[in-house]
């Protein structure tokens, strides 16, 4: 690994596990809510915890992968050009 990698690295970690996080938060209020009955209908399915999984899978890839281009979009003057 070069030396300037490790801090881009960290910057997308970073970056993607906010917005993993973010999503986490979604699908529990989600659940907590029982928006649309999406609780209930999870509970009383014989997949509900595949669903669930889904669900979280789902929120947690899309909101980190949002969270990451918005981090590159917005990353003004981090690399210095020669």
């Amino acid at each position: 690994m070069q030396a300037f990698e490790k801090p881009l690295l960290f910057f997308l970690l970073k970056h993607v596990t906010s917005g993993a996080v973010g999503g986490l938060a979604l699908g529990a209020g989600l659940l907590a809510l029982d928006i649309a009955g999406l609780r209930t209908l999870m509970g009383q399915s014989e997949d509900g915890i595949i669903a669930i999984l889904l669900l979280f899978f789902g929120l947690m890839v899309t909101f980190g992968a949002i969270a990451m281009a918005v981090g590159i979009m917005t990353m003004n003057g981090l690399i210095d050009h020669d």
